[in-house]
C-alpha cells in the first residue's frame, strides 16, 4: 500500500514537470536486452549540442525511473517515511524550478507482464529506442511472444520510435500501431545504420554512418567491439539527427561513445592479454553477440568463460544448449563455464561441438583457471549473469594492475559482503 502510494504520487510529478516544462524533450529506452549500453550512447551523442539528463545506472524500474527522469536522488530506504518527505521536496523543488537540461533520456525496464505499457499512462515520449526483442525474465512471461508485446508496448504509447532492425524480429511488427518508426542496425535493411570498412584494436570501427535525411554517409570512428554494439551507437546516431545534431556534431559524438563497465568494456590483461569484460548481465542473444566479437579479434589464442544464464525459466535448457553449440573449437582453446545450468546444459553442447571444456560452481576458481591458461597476447571473454555467478570476480584475477577493478561492475560494499557471503557459501 504504501509503495503504490509513493509510486502514485511520483506519476503525478512526473506530468506536472513535463507540464511545467513542455519544451524538455524525453528519450525512452527499451528493449530485453542493452538498454543502458543504448542509453549512455544517445547521452554521449546528445551531449555535442544539448544538455542532457540521464542517469548512469539503471533505475528503470516503478519507483526509480520517476526519479530518475526528475533528477532526484533515490532513498536509501524505502521504507524510511523521512527520507521520502526529504525526496519529494527535491521533487517539488525541480518542478518549480527553471529547466537546467534539454532532454532527458530514460530506460524503462521490466520483470513482468504490464509494466512497460504502465509507464504510458504518466509518458508520452518524443523519441522510443527499441533495442532488441529475447528471451527475459521468462519465469513470468513465458513466450517470446509475450516479451515482445511488452516491450513493443512503448512504441504505441511514444510520438515516433527507432527499433533495432537486426535483434527485433519482423513477426512482432504486428505489435505495433504507431505509424512514425524507423529502423537502425548494421544490415542495409535498417534505415539508420553503420558500415564498416576496417576494424583494428587500436582504432575500433572505421566507416560511415547512414541517415535518411542525409544526402551522403558520414564518416565517424567507433571505438567499440562487437557488432551488438556498434548498433547502440547507430541508435544514438539516429537519435540525434532526429533532435536536430548537425552531421559533424553527430560524427563527433559518436566518435566519442565509449563502453559501459560490465559490458563489452575492453580491459588489461595479465601477459598482455585482452579482456572483454561483459560480466554485468546475460541472455542467449547477448551471449551469441559477444561470443562473435570475441571470434573477431585477431589474437593467438581465445578463451571463454561462460556463467549460467538466469531468469530464462523453461526455456533455460535449450537456451543453454544453444550457446553451447555456438563455442567453436577452431576459435576456442578453452570454454570454462560457472554455475549449474552452464555446467549442466552448455558444457555438454560445448564439447559435442569439439570444444575444451572445464566448469567449476565459482567464479574464483574460474578466473584461476584462465590465469593459469592464458597464453601472451589472447583474449579472454567474461560472459555472465549477476545471481550466483558474479564473473567480474575471476575478471579480477586476470587483470593486469588492481587499479583496473574500479572499471568493474558490483564493487560497492554492499555488493562486495553479498559475494563474500556467497563464495563462503560455496565451500561448505
Amino acid at each position: 500500500m504504501f509503495k503504490s502510494h509513493i509510486q502514485a504520487k511520483l506519476e503525478r510529478a512526473v506530468k506536472k514537470y513535463f507540464k511545467k516544462h513542455p519544451e524538455v524533450k524525453l528519450v525512452t529506452v527499451v528493449g530485453s536486452v542493452g538498454k543502458t549500453s543504448t542509453k549512455i550512447a544517445i547521452g554521449t551523442v546528445l551531449n555535442e549540442k544539448l544538455r542532457v539528463r540521464l542517469h548512469e545506472g539503471n533505475h528503470n524500474s516503478e519507483l526509480s525511473a520517476p526519479l530518475a527522469i526528475l533528477g532526484v536522488e533515490f532513498p536509501d530506504d524505502i521504507r524510511s517515511i523521512k527520507q521520502w518527505r526529504t525526496v519529494f521536496k527535491a521533487v517539488r523543488l525541480r518542478i518549480k524550478q527553471p529547466t537546467d537540461v534539454d532532454v532527458i533520456v530514460q530506460e524503462l525496464g521490466t520483470d513482468a507482464i504490464g509494466q512497460i505499457p504502465h509507464f504510458g499512462k504518466y509518458l508520452k515520449p518524443d523519441i522510443t529506442v527499441v533495442t532488441s526483442v529475447s528471451p527475459e525474465h521468462m519465469e513470468f512471461f513465458k513466450t517470446l511472444d509475450a516479451v515482445a508485446a511488452e516491450e513493443l508496448s512503448a512504441v504505441n504509447f511514444s510520438k515516433q520510435a527507432l527499433i533495432n532492425r537486426d535483434d527485433v524480429p519482423g513477426v512482432y511488427a504486428a505489435d505495433i500501431t504507431n505509424p512514425n518508426i524507423n529502423t537502425f542496425g548494421t544490415t542495409n535493411a535498417a534505415e539508420y545504420r553503420f558500415e564498416s570498412s576496417d576494424y583494428t584494436m587500436q582504432a575500433g570501427f572505421t566507416g560511415t554512418f547512414v541517415a535518411p535525411e542525409w544526402d551522403t554517409p558520414i564518416p565517424t570512428t567507433l571505438s567499440l567491439v562487437g557488432e551488438h554494439s556498434i548498433r547502440a551507437a547507430v541508435a544514438a546516431g539516429a537519435v540525434g539527427v532526429k533532435l536536430g545534431l548537425s552531421e559533424l556534431e553527430v560524427s563527433q559524438g559518436m566518435a566519442k561513445i565509449r563502453a559501459v563497465k560490465g559490458r563489452m568494456n575492453i580491459l588489461r590483461g595479465v601477459n598482455e592479454s585482452i579482456i572483454i569484460d561483459d560480466t554485468y548481465n546475460s541472455s542467449p542473444l547477448a551471449a551469441a553477440s559477444a561470443l562473435r566479437a570475441l571470434y573477431q579479434l585477431n589474437v593467438p589464442q581465445r578463451i571463454a568463460v561462460l556463467g549460467s544464464m538466469n531468469e530464462l525459466g523453461d526455456m533455460s535448457e535449450a537456451a543453454h544448449i544453444e550457446v553451447g553449440k555456438l563455442c567453436d573449437p577452431i576459435e576456442l582453446a578453452h570454454v570454462i563455464t560457472v554455475g549449474e545450468d552452464a555446467e549442466k546444459y552448455l558444457a555438454p553442447a560445448a564439447r559435442i561441438s569439439g570444444c575444451h571444456v572445464v566448469s567449476f560452481k565459482s567464479a574464483l576458481e574460474a578466473g584461476a583457471y584462465a590465469h593459469k591458461y592464458l597464453e601472451k597476447g589472447g583474449a579472454v571473454l567474461f560472459k555472465g549473469s549477476q545471481g550466483g555467478i558474479y564473473l567480474e570476480e575471476a575478471v579480477k584475477v586476470v587483470l593486469h594492475s588492481t587499479e583496473d577493478e574500479e572499471q568493474l561492475v558490483r564493487q560497492s560494499p554492499t555488493w562486495m559482503k553479498k559475494k563474500r557471503a556467497f563464495f563462503e557459501s560455496l565451500t561448505k
